[in-house]
């Protein structure tokens, strides 16, 4: 204990003090706003995340391409050398965009005319 706290109570020891049924009454009412202090966080968590969202994406420029388009496709992890490490490539080819749908999805096919898989 703390020699300003023998003189001058803080409060976690006036609290301490008061009694049996003075202290039950206090735990049930924290037990009954617990739910609202949730919400709250819940609430305060959800516009944290957005706002973090809303500065991380700032940056972006959004592209769309259309059929007849040169385009580079992201190498997947699968499709790369063992051996190659962090030093491979992480774009690969060159292909023409034979078909765009919605939400930047597309169908690709290499520059002889072949249908890229997954695409």
């Amino acid at each position: 204990m703390i020699l300003v706290e023998i003189g001058e109570p803080s409060w976690r020891r006036v609290k301490a003090f008061q009694g049996e049924p003075e202290n039950s009454k206090v735990i049930m009412v924290e037990l009954d706003l617990i739910d609202e202090a949730r919400l709250t966080a819940h609430c305060q968590e959800l516009a944290t995340k957005q706002l973090i969202v809303t500065c991380y994406n700032k940056k972006v420029r959004p592209r769309s391409f259309r059929k007849g388009d040169l385009v580079l496709r992201r190498a997947d992890i699968g499709n790369k050398n063992a051996g190659d490490g962090k030093l491979a490539e992480n774009w690969e080819g060159l292909y023409h965009v034979k078909e765009a749908f919605s939400k930047g999805a597309y169908t690709l096919e290499t520059l002889k005319g072949n249908v890229v898989k997954r695409t």
